[in-house]
């Protein structure tokens, strides 16, 4: 029965299975920040303390050098004789995952990706952890899954929910990892996907207080009042945004390019990354670790301009080397503060306090970088609790998003997939097939063989000079169609014993066949078409059994080269009108 959904009630099930997914992720979260702060503490503060600490305290040393570098050279060990899969930033390798692995991932990613990240970022490397959690929670929902009879679909809405539970339970924000996961992660927009994902990040919230406590990370109580042109200027931002997106993108590939052509082994290649790591803690440590105080300074009035210059550009430097060295880490918070540092030195320039506009160009930045504009917008709203900034920041990230559109390929993340030999689209739309039914299609003049041909007839029919299909509907005298004969059963034919004088009908021995009523909808045909391996489908009466119709590959090509035509043709109808009017 036709439906606007496809979605059965086994998404229940699904919805079911992320109570254990959705709170996995939030304690998975917990346990990473944790680690993280462990690892600070133990490396830069010689005790065993869980307390978060700033690395801006850090007087200079040859130690802040050598532990980012240390902190590399584990990392490189782990990555050669644990799994390469924990080198990036782990969005990339969550999508790879989806879209190549059938949404499996191996138990020791989820031991070894929030390790490795704990190890890079307690040592000054300048990454989040939402990118490592969104890979550990994504792993924890597809281990889960994989304990199921599941589809690779159902797999996949259990890795998204576990990806989205986790990033919820750093940050705060349910409806922006929602929006995440829609954007970068689940490549659809269907109820059997989406319903759970949203549980799995309503169970993340429900556990948040009891792991992080609640109200908002990051919160801003900045004035927002603009003037008439204020929206001009925050569509201003985004352009400057996306440009510092673009060049950021594209200095880490050429960073990571220079290191693929270095002559030695890539397990050393992230301690290289941690030294310069090292060398720009010396000149501005606050740019090394996470960073969140980073964040919360540029949010509140009364930061100064040497401290956000040295913050944007070390952090710039030293965070393009140590992705580009393939070392663990996330990219969301540096984006943030990269975002931010510029937006905050552009409002300089611009009316209000200087900390609003850091906050348009932490979503910009975001909503940019990661083709997700959606997400960038809630998740600066959901961070600051602050709904008055909702239409600037839809200005100034909707502008940053056009810019990386228009001037870049791929963004961050699809570019290293792209690199690793797959293609994927971010553009979503309606199938063509599932609008139209066979009707619309068919060809209604159709060559038929009369059930009364005998099998001579037909091998002369099929081995004549003249162009045949592959295939023709077999017709008895009233119109209906009882079997399909082709090439295949000529052949079958002369290289047996078949009297040549029976009929068609008497010789036909197999009557299955693939048929379409002309109410079906055209993507359920083509499905049928592929699975059966049929090139030509006759369209009947499906009282009567007479043929209607038919449609073969070619009719289907056609329409799809018909709709692309049609979305690409440019035409001006209203002065076509006023011309045929004047003539």
């Amino acid at each position: 029965m036709l439906a606007d959904f496809t979605t059965d009630r086994r998404v229940l099930m699904l919805i079911a299975m992320t109570l254990f997914v959705g709170s996995g992720g939030a304690v998975a979260a917990w346990a990473l920040i944790k680690l993280i702060a462990l690892v600070t503490n133990v490396v830069w503060f010689g005790r065993l303390s869980t307390a978060d600490m700033s690395l801006g305290v850090l007087e200079p040393s040859l130690w802040v050098v050598a532990a980012p570098a240390l902190g590399g050279l584990a990392i490189g060990l782990m990555a050669r004789f644990g799994s390469d899969k924990i080198r990036g930033h782990g969005i990339p390798e969550a999508i790879e995952a989806i879209l190549i692995g059938g949404s499996r991932l191996q138990p020791k990613v989820a031991v070894l990706k929030p390790v490795s990240s704990a190890l890079s970022i307690g040592t000054g490397g300048p990454f989040g952890a939402e990118g490592p959690i969104i890979m550990t929670g994504g792993a924890i929902g597809s281990l889960f899954a994989q304990c199921f009879h599941l589809s690779a679909a159902e797999r996949k809405t259990l890795l998204v929910a576990g990806a989205a539970a986790g990033m919820t339970a750093i940050f705060g924000t349910p409806v922006a990892a929602l929006l995440l996961a829609v954007e970068l992660l689940l490549f659809e927009w269907k109820p059997r996907s989406f319903l759970p994902v949203v549980a799995g990040c309503l169970i993340s919230a429900a556990w948040r207080p009891l792991l992080f406590g609640t109200g908002p990370l990051f919160p801003f109580t900045g004035p927002v009042a603009l003037p008439w042109w204020g929206l001009i200027a925050c569509i201003g931002l985004g352009i400057v945004a996306g440009l510092q997106s673009g060049l950021m993108t594209i200095m880490l590939y050429k960073v990571e390019d220079l290191f693929d052509r270095l002559p030695i082994h890539w397990m050393w290649c992230p301690a290289i990354g941690g030294i310069v790591v090292g060398l720009g803690g010396l000149i501005e440590p606050r740019a090394m670790g996470v960073g969140y105080d980073v964040i919360r300074d540029l949010l509140t009035p009364g930061t100064g301009v040497r401290e956000v210059l040295g913050v944007l550009v070390v952090k710039l430097i030293i965070w393009v080397v140590a992705l580009g060295s393939g070392t663990s880490g996330g990219v969301l918070a540096p984006l943030l503060i990269l975002g931010g540092a510029s937006g905050w030195l552009v409002g300089l320039a611009l009316p209000g306090d200087p900390s609003l506009w850091a906050l348009l160009g932490m979503a910009a930045m975001m909503g940019g970088t990661m083709r997700s504009p959606l997400t960038g917008i809630v998740f600066a709203v959901e961070l600051t609790g602050n709904l008055d900034t909702l239409l600037p920041l839809l200005a100034a990230t909707a502008a940053s998003y056009a810019v990386t559109v228009l001037l870049l390929k791929r963004s961050i993340l699809t570019e290293k997939i792209a690199r690793r030999g797959h293609h994927l689209t971010r553009e979503y739309s309606i199938d063509p097939f599932e609008l139209l039914r066979t009707s619309d299609v068919m060809v209604t003049a159709v060559d038929t063989l009369p059930a009364t041909m005998t099998v001579d007839e037909a091998v002369a029919f099929f081995t004549t000079a003249e162009h045949r299909h592959k295939s023709y509907p077999l017709v008895d005298r009233e119109g209906r169609v009882i079997g399909m004969v082709g090439r295949t059963d000529v052949l079958r034919w002369t290289g047996s014993d078949q009297d040549g004088g029976a009929t068609l009908d008497d010789a036909l021995s197999d009557r299955s066949m693939v048929v379409a009523h002309p109410d079906t909808v055209l993507g359920r045909l083509v499905d049928l078409m592929i699975k059966h391996d049929v090139s030509r489908v006759p369209v009947i009466d499906p009282v009567s059994r007479r043929l209607l119709g038919l449609v073969s590959r070619k009719d289907l090509f056609k329409f799809r080269s018909n709709t692309t035509e049609l979305e690409n043709k440019r035409a001006a109808y209203f002065g076509r009108s006023r011309q045929r009017t004047s003539a």
